[in-house]
């Protein structure tokens, strides 16, 4: 099963490597990584995916909570699925005159962005499930794909709900405790 985990963590150098060697010492792959900084300049949230059951994720999560710069873990996908995720990506197509009119109208079905138009390309951009992404893809092939760039999928909780609300006193790193660690 593909899980879709987020992760927060303290905002320094060498952090994601710590995570990615995590995955790598147990021989799990992830399949797709977006990482930016949160509100917090001094935080960054980390969402990735990667296949494996219940158990194995678990452990996976439990490894991650152990890290000195992990302040919180969650696996949406068990987290009763109430979360919304998304990938966007950039899709370079051959455009000749002859097949321009088909292209812009599979973009116009998927509510794709035209981005950028000359004589012999277009290039969209395609936001939404990874089902949505790969369909297109799959109907744009036949023109011609010359480039593809995909972010990987991030994902938020539903409702009110933060992650970085639970169980954390303060939105400074140096100032709180680990709510992940007993």
């Amino acid at each position: 099963m593909k899980n879709t985990i987020s992760i927060l963590v303290e905002n320094k150098p060498g952090v994601l490597s710590r995570i990615a060697a995590m995955f790598s010492a147990r021989a799990f792959n992830i399949d797709s990584l977006a990482v930016a900084e949160t509100m917090d300049p001094t935080v960054s949230r980390i969402t990735c995916t990667a296949l494996g059951d219940q158990l194995e994720i678990e452990q996976v999560m439990k490894q991650l909570r152990k890290l000195v710069d992990v302040i919180r873990v969650i696996n949406f996908t068990t987290a009763n699925g109430d979360f919304v995720h998304r990938e966007m990506a950039l899709i370079k197509v051959s455009a000749q005159e002859r097949n321009r009119a088909e292209i812009m109208r599979i973009s116009e079905i998927f509510r794709a962005k035209i981005v950028d138009v000359n004589r012999k390309s277009i290039a969209l951009e395609v936001t939404g499930h990874e089902n949505k992404i790969n369909a297109v893809l799959d109907l744009l092939g036949p023109f011609g794909i010359l480039e593809i760039a995909r972010t990987g999928q991030v994902a938020i909780s539903r409702g009110p709900k933060r992650l970085i609300d639970r169980g954390l006193a303060t939105n400074r790193p140096s100032d709180r405790k680990n709510p992940n660690r007993s």
